[in-house]
């Protein structure tokens, strides 16, 4: 029998809040934007890969006294409040950092005395196109320490989000941690007289099946000048910032590629392999909408899950995507289309004209954190066997987008499979491409597929690693 696989939700219910409260500074003109010294986002010394299995380290966060039954004990955006941090000043020289506090408040008006909530900051540029995250400090008394750095000049807007209070927060780990999954999958066998259908999932006990079941398998468990884009570069806080809709990175000279020509002179002789989800295939499906010579090669494929890929014949450009393994969200698919990631780097020889792009991070909220774990170790072996055997292979990480806001697929659970794959490459000569930043750095609404403009700039950041100079 031939064998296929899709998915149902298994739960669904809260419902997410999601409010903005802003105020505007400005500061004095310059003609250009000049980055301050990034600060360390984290010690990779500090993250060996044993590390990764140390969640309670890696995933630290502050804990929700009592049982989230009162809702009007919760954080309320409306009632909460933040100022700038004093001493406030009259001006702001551009590459100082502007600190406000923010004071958490309950339905009630009274200031939370815990920590916990997921806030998301940023700091907006309207007029310049300009934007950039800010930094978050939960101090878990209640209050939280702003801080943003001033990269370009002329009026600004801080704008805080309340992703989830703590209360909801406190659902949402109870969820990740107790319940095996949160969806499950369905498994279609096919021959030419009959088809059945079973359940399936990562662990079948978890599915609490009577009949038969199915198992998912996976035999692999100071930047001035910035220096070009190259892997193993440590990482920065902020990764960088929009200005005039363009992502500059404060970890490297990112450049511009925009036009066709650009982009073939520079994946002209290359192998790009990009194995993920949906926002990785945008890349792909990016990059061949823009460049009229990369052709598509029909493989027969009507599944959403590729696989995918496109050539230049006279240029040698082969670009593949292909949908990382289980789990995976989708349509009714084949089985066999469902590579294991480990095993298909397993299968590359490398070498100074390969590239290889992962994003992973969105199909794992569904699990507990442990899966991605497990899953992260045999690509983390993968990856380290093949620039081991051919250290001059460009391997390219991006990280989960923002945009997710159900109790299947949440920014907070994002963020956490974020540190995991920080942490699990931390001591290889990989490079980064910090999706999470790059989506929420905007004033645009959440998605969790964004548009041109932020794909745009994720690819250019990518070509940049490829072509640094």
């Amino acid at each position: 029998m031939e064998q296929f696989a899709g998915y149902k939700i298994l739960m669904a219910g809260l419902v997410f809040l999601v409010s903005i409260f802003y105020f505007k500074i400005s500061w004095p003109d310059s003609t250009i934007p000049q980055p301050p010294g990034p600060r360390p986002a984290y010690q990779p010394s500090d993250l060996l890969p044993e590390g990764i299995f140390n969640l309670t380290h890696l995933l630290y966060w502050p804990l929700t006294p009592g049982d989230g039954g009162d809702f009007l004990a919760s954080t309320s955006p409306q009632t909460s409040t933040y100022n700038l941090r004093e001493p406030a000043q009259a001006s702001y020289a551009l590459g100082d950092h502007l600190e406000a506090v923010l004071v958490a408040r309950d339905h009630r008006g009274r200031p939370k005395t815990h920590g916990g909530d997921l806030f998301r900051a940023q700091l907006l540029g309207p007029v310049q196109k300009a934007g950039v995250p800010g930094d978050i400090q939960d101090l878990e008394n209640g209050t939280y320490l702003l801080s943003f750095p001033l990269l370009w000049a002329g009026q600004a807007q801080v704008q805080v989000r309340l992703i989830h209070s703590s209360e909801a927060v406190g659902v949402l780990r109870r969820i990740w941690r107790e319940k095996g999954a949160t969806v499950d999958f369905k498994g279609y066998f096919r021959g030419e007289k009959a088809e059945e259908t079973v359940v399936c999932n990562v662990d079948p006990q978890w599915t609490g099946a009577k009949g038969p079941t199915c198992q998912y398998r996976d035999v692999h468990s100071a930047l001035s000048p910035r220096p070009p884009c190259h892997p193993g570069l440590p990482a920065s806080k902020p990764s960088g910032f929009y200005h005039q809709g363009v992502w500059h990175s404060l970890s490297c000279s990112g450049r511009s590629f925009p036009t066709a020509d650009s982009v073939l002179g520079c994946l002209a002789g290359r192998e790009v392999h990009m194995m993920g989800d949906s926002t990785l295939r945008q890349w792909w499906e990016y990059l061949r909408d823009t460049v009229p010579s990369l052709k598509p090669v029909d493989l027969h494929v009507t599944y959403q899950t590729g696989p995918l890929m496109a050539v230049d014949t006279s240029r040698s450009i082969v670009l593949h995507w292909r949908a990382h393994g289980w789990p995976l969200r989708s349509l009714r698919t084949p089985v066999a289309s469902l590579h294991s990631v480990a095993q298909e780097l397993g299968g590359l020889a490398g070498g100074p004209h390969t590239v290889v792009v992962l994003g992973l991070g969105a199909h794992f909220t569904t699990f507990p954190p442990s899966i991605f774990v497990r899953r992260l170790t045999g690509i983390r072996e993968a990856v380290a066997a093949l620039l081991a055997r051919e250290p001059l292979t460009l391997v390219v990480i991006k990280l989960a987008n923002t945009g997710y806001k159900s109790v299947y697929g949440s920014d907070w659970f994002t963020l956490q499979l974020n540190r995991l794959l920080r942490a699990a490459f931390a001591d290889l000569r990989v490079a980064w491409v910090d999706a999470w930043e790059m989506t929420s750095s905007l004033a645009l609404p959440d998605n969790i597929h964004p548009g041109r403009l932020i794909v745009r700039n994720e690819v250019d950041l990518l070509l940049s690693f490829i072509c640094p100079t």
